[in-house]
């Protein structure tokens, strides 16, 4: 028979679980909203949408850190073991992550005024599409997590290569235009940063789903082959740092 005071932590700890998970269901929410407005402003040249997309980071920053603040707690105080201390460790590994996934769409939005509606660049029309499939991965990543579904993470895994494919797609189509078109090389390179934050979104939606599958599954999940990234071996992302504060 279960003592009062046993019963008592299951139900404080089954609360913090749901609270928590409620949560990160709330930044994964936001942080798609944030992709989704920030490709609108792009798409229509609204500036104004895109600083309501600068400006609502940090409503992602602030549940980021009562994430972590409630998880810190919940293992404090309910001393979890074995399953119930991986998924804490994995809500604010994940939180973590998809509070990046907010300063990634943050980032899109502040190029947004740098960037005109220069229908002689091809390769913007390819950037909704890769955005719809990063955002889906995102969605997905974080259903994977709400249902414990291993098998979900693992194609989430396995679609990111489609937006990988993209980004390597845009990356030639836009050096290309550069060549061809010097003018127009500082807004390219806009372009490209865009694309890469996208591409970036889709390989921190993959690490949201290595995380769930570790939690439902107690094991790493295995390693997809990779294709190759043409900004090897420089990486573009290293020079977003500071933006993505």
């Amino acid at each position: 028979m279960v003592n009062s005071g046993t019963e008592h932590t299951v139900k404080a700890f089954d609360s913090d679980i749901n609270q928590l998970r409620g949560m990160v269901a709330e930044i994964g929410g936001r942080s798609e909203q944030a992709i989704d407005k920030a490709m609108r402003a792009l798409e229509n040249s609204d500036l104004e949408l895109a600083a309501e997309v600068v400006r609502e980071d940090k409503l992602i920053d602030d549940l980021e850190k009562r994430i972590d603040e409630l998880t810190f707690q919940t293992i404090a105080l309910r001393a979890p073991m074995a399953d119930d201390l991986r998924e804490l460790i994995a809500t604010f590994k994940i939180s973590g992550v998809v509070e990046r996934i907010g300063d990634y769409a943050k980032n899109i939005a502040k190029r947004v005024p740098l960037v005109t509606r220069n229908r002689r660049l091809t390769p913007v029309s390819l950037l909704p599409s890769m955005s719809k499939i990063a955002s889906e991965l995102v969605r997905d990543s974080l259903d994977a997590f709400a249902r414990r579904d291993a098998e979900l993470a693992m194609e989430v895994n396995r679609r990111d290569q489609i937006v990988d494919d993209f980004y390597n797609s845009i990356f030639r189509a836009v050096i290309t235009h550069m060549i061809e078109n010097p003018k127009d090389i500082g807004e390219a390179a806009h372009l490209l940063f865009i694309a890469k934050n996208l591409e970036r979104i889709g390989d921190h939606a993959t690490n949201v789903a290595e995380m769930v599958y570790f939690a439902a599954t107690g094991e790493p999940m295995p390693e997809r082959t990779r294709g190759e990234d043409p900004t090897d071996p420089v990486d573009v992302d290293d020079t977003l740092s500071d933006d993505a504060d």
